[in-house]
Order: structure tokens, then sequence, then C-alpha cells
């Protein structure tokens, strides 16, 4: 029963391994820094998130940053 158990959390964290493992130390500790600093998330909030979870926010707002970005340049564009 204990064999089984641990081949499971090896295997568990063997993927949660393989999960962050395009992410350097820097990028993650960076990011987190901005969710918290600059859109309010906790560091407990973003800690307990499952890593693939965490890159789909970080994507999201991504993309809504960039669309914000494109709706300010057209909206100083008409006011030229």
């Amino acid at each position: 029963m204990w064999k089984e158990i641990i081949e499971y959390s090896f295997r568990f964290t063997k993927f949660f391994l393989v999960a962050l493992s395009h992410d350097s130390l820097h990028n993650y500790y960076s990011a987190n820094f901005q969710l918290m600093q600059h859109h309010k998330y906790s560091l407990s909030d973003i800690e307990g998130m499952i890593p693939w979870e965490r890159d789909i926010y970080i994507k999201l707002l991504m993309q809504y940053l960039e669309e914000e970005k494109e709706r300010q340049k057209a909206l100083a564009n008409r006011r030229k």
C-alpha cells in the first residue's frame, strides 16, 4: 500500500516539475510580483493556483492588456 502511495506521489511531483519546466525561476517570481503589485492578487491566491491555471490567468491578463493598449491607441487617434 505505501509503495503505491509513494509511486503516485512521485508521478504527481514529476508531472508538476514537467509542467513548470518552461518557466524560469526569475519569470515565476517576476510574474508573481507583477500580479501582486499591479493587479491586486494576493500571494496565497497565486500560490494556491494549479500551475496551468496560473498560466491561463497570465495569458488572459496579457490578452486584456493588449486589447486595452489597442483601445487606448484608437482613442488617441480619434482625438487627433
